[in-house]
């Protein structure tokens, strides 16, 4: 290991000098291009899926004449309000719903990833998060780096937990158990991802218009749609503070090149603090890369105050996702038991199936299931 040059510490009247101390170059090979792989591998898999699940719809729209293709359990975890809801069952009753099991063990495994490693799930897996980075970085190098001021950036930040909040107070406030169960029996969930196929095969010019805007914002703020919009994220962010494991600075030996702040893309000012605290940090370890000197920037743990090494983070991250959704696969909750006639009926009539839109709606369906 090389020596950095630390800056000068000018004398000033009534103080002490600083004694120079040696500073040892960070050696260690970044993360960065590991977190690229998974990142890509990710939305590899997601582009499949979403090709087998067109090939499966194609079965259905003819009425079954075409060869047919199973659908993919994959595409369960593109319905996360699906996913809360099992979930919630599951933690209540120990119940496995069968309309979309995959969904419940893609949304433990993302939970447990977060409780143990941090809000990994949207710099390391999510296909949206992927696309949202590059565009920024895109934008990055076409207008430089945008932070908006903080009497904008507040308000829209508390936007995805606003959402969250209306979520987790329709399910786990307004809907009793019985209308619980009557929601993930309901022929519309069964179908809801297919609904979600067609939303957007055949989208709405309101609802190109938004993802237009969200597209052209992730360009101009990096990670736009992650930061301000995504409930997703926002449960994250406050599972994540509850990991121990944190990106933690030793102040002895930093010498406040403030290059980890400049690294982060969620605008956390690392350099000024000891350990991250903060919803918005994704786990990227772009920080962790950029810091100059050994043993001053790492992810450690703190509980025994260990440091985890960056490659075996990347592994876990990966380790802790395959392990859950595995265990849904080798007990038999993965593909749901909806056969292809049953498909073919929903199909037919899914033009009929409704959705709880207001709080009212929510009311009757509770009162529906109550009198079933």
């Amino acid at each position: 290991m090389s020596e950095i040059k630390e800056p000068k510490v000018q004398k000033s009247r009534g103080s002490r000098v600083k004694k120079k101390r040696k500073v040892i170059r960070n050696t260690e090979k970044p993360v960065q291009k590991y977190r690229l792989w998974v990142q890509s591998a990710f939305a590899l898999l997601s582009i499949a899926i979403g090709v087998r699940f067109y090939f499966f719809i194609r079965y259905l729209e003819t009425d079954g004449t075409t060869a047919f293709v199973s659908r993919p359990p994959g595409v369960d975890g593109y319905l996360p309000i699906s996913s809360m809801m099992s979930a919630y069952l599951f933690l209540k009753e120990g119940i496995i719903h069968n309309a979309h099991p995959a969904g419940l063990f893609i949304f433990l495994g993302i939970v447990l990833m977060s409780l143990i490693i941090g809000k990994a799930f949207c710099s390391w897996m999510c296909p949206i998060g992927f696309l949202s980075e590059y565009l920024g970085k895109f934008g990055e190098k076409m207008f430089g780096k945008i932070k908006l001021p903080r009497w904008i950036d507040y308000p829209l930040r508390s936007l995805k937990y606003l959402l969250l909040g209306f979520f987790v107070y329709s399910i786990f406030f307004l809907m009793t158990d019985a209308a619980l169960k009557a929601f993930l029996d309901s022929p519309y969930n069964q179908v809801a991802d297919i609904k979600m196929f067609y939303f957007f095969a055949d989208i709405s010019k309101t609802a190109l218009i938004v993802i237009t805007v969200l597209f052209l914002g992730s360009i101009f703020v990096r990670n736009f749609w992650c930061r301000y919009l995504c409930p997703y994220g926002a449960l994250l962010g406050i599972t994540g503070l509850l990991s121990p494991n944190k990106i933690q600075r030793n102040v002895d030996t930093c010498i406040d090149c403030a290059k980890c702040a400049k690294a982060c893309p969620s605008f956390i000012n690392v350099d000024k603090v000891k350990t991250v605290w903060s919803d918005e940090c994704s786990s990227c370890l772009s920080c962790v890369d950029a810091c100059p000197v050994a043993d001053t920037l790492d992810v450690k743990s703190l509980i025994n105050k260990r440091k985890l090494p960056k490659k075996k983070i990347a592994v876990a991250i990966v380790a802790v996702f395959m392990a859950v959704t595995g265990l849904g696969m080798i007990t038999g909750h993965w593909q749901n038991d909806i056969s292809k006639e049953e498909y073919l009926y929903h199909y037919e009539h899914m033009e009929s199936y409704g959705h709880p839109t207001s709080t009212n709606d929510v009311q009757k369906f509770n009162r529906q299931a109550e009198g079933q």
